[in-house]
């Protein structure tokens, strides 16, 4: 009898090791993303912490698209689409100001230098925003630097109605400007830089009117993420960022590998080209002074405000958001961790 009793609680034993083996893992949580743009050089700091494995560790399943401008993520994480967007916060400062209900709200800020500019042909008579008056300017209806258009009028005192302004596909920006169909085009510097230098046209053929030179101390591009994330997976935002982190740092000491890391997902870009982009991003569009002090990834609250009053009186929006519906710290990895020094 002690003999079979015996014989009874083994195979009870082994038969519940068979079922916890074959017990799957518990599941990843799976979010959606939306990119800035088609892939391109700075974006391989969230391909490398999801090569390096960071997202699968924090329990995460990154899906991540390409985008369609800075501007356009913020509206495709208001609606649902995607939960998670690398887009402008000048545009979440907007919505928010319109449909507080439906806003994102950013938890990491990336790009804290503005790098909205009216980019014009080296030998252009346009030498400042006066000389826009009566010219031609041509911008994807998304551009983050054409929707602050009105703000850099307000600022410097133009009227805006007395400038043509058209609409053009992103891809076709640079070469009309080269052809003379506009006078001058809207976006990002290192867009229209780098952009303009894979269709053969060097930077020395190129002048940019940056908005940052005439009171546009702006924030630009940060991690937003829906209200509805937020609220029923927090922990998931804060892995998300904890991964995010490490795949920057990973990022800014081997710059090289976080550029394979998109040439992996898109073969067909210019490695050198992307690289020097890479490179430009860090300098041009992230290494505001105050990353020194507060971290790169967090605000100056007092800084953002200003920009809030900015955008709310020269859009004339119904309401001024506060600092804290536009974004929160909450989720961020500790201040020590975050990069204080990019090169």
């Amino acid at each position: 009898m002690m003999h079979f009793r015996r014989l009874t609680l083994a195979v009870a034993a082994a038969i519940g090791c068979t079922l916890a083996l074959s017990v799957p893992a518990a599941a990843q949580t799976k979010l959606k993303m939306v990119l800035n743009w088609k892939y391109q050089g700075p974006q391989g700091w969230f391909f490398l912490a999801d090569d390096r494995g960071y997202f699968k560790a924090e329990g995460l399943e990154v899906q991540m698209d390409q985008g369609n401008g800075s501007g356009a993520a913020v509206p495709l994480v208001a609606n649902g689409t995607y939960d998670i967007g690398f887009g402008d916060i000048n545009a979440l400062i907007e919505l928010a100001a319109r449909k507080p209900e439906e806003a994102p709200v950013a938890v990491y800020v990336m790009y804290n230098r503005p790098p909205f500019t009216v980019a014009v042909k080296a030998d252009s008579p346009i030498k400042e925003p006066k000389d826009f008056v009566g010219k031609k300017l041509g911008g994807a209806a998304n551009d983050g630097a054409l929707k602050l258009f009105p703000a850099l009028c307000q600022l410097t005192k133009l009227d805006c109605s007395k400038i043509e302004i058209t609409n053009m596909q992103p891809n076709l920006r640079e070469q009309m400007l080269m052809q003379g169909q506009v006078d001058g085009v809207f976006g990002y510097v290192n867009t229209i830089r780098f952009s303009a230098k894979l269709i053969g046209v060097d930077d020395s053929k190129l002048r940019y009117i940056n908005y940052g030179d005439y009171g546009m101390d702006l924030y630009s591009n940060a991690i937003i993420v829906s209200k509805k994330l937020i609220k029923e997976n927090p922990k998931a935002v804060a892995g998300f960022l904890r991964a995010l982190n490490k795949g920057l740092q990973d990022s800014l000491k081997d710059p090289d590998a976080s550029v394979a890391a998109v040439a992996k997902r898109e073969p067909l870009i210019k490695v050198p080209v992307e690289r020097e982009r890479f490179d430009a991003t860090l300098k041009d569009e992230m290494n505001h002074p105050e990353i020194a002090k507060i971290g790169l990834g967090n605000v100056d609250k007092e800084r953002l405000k200003k920009s809030i009053d900015i955008l709310v009186e020269a859009n004339k929006l119904p309401r001024t958001p506060t600092v804290d519906e536009i974004f929160t710290a909450e989720f961020m990895p500790p201040a020590a961790d975050l990069p204080k020094k990019l090169f």
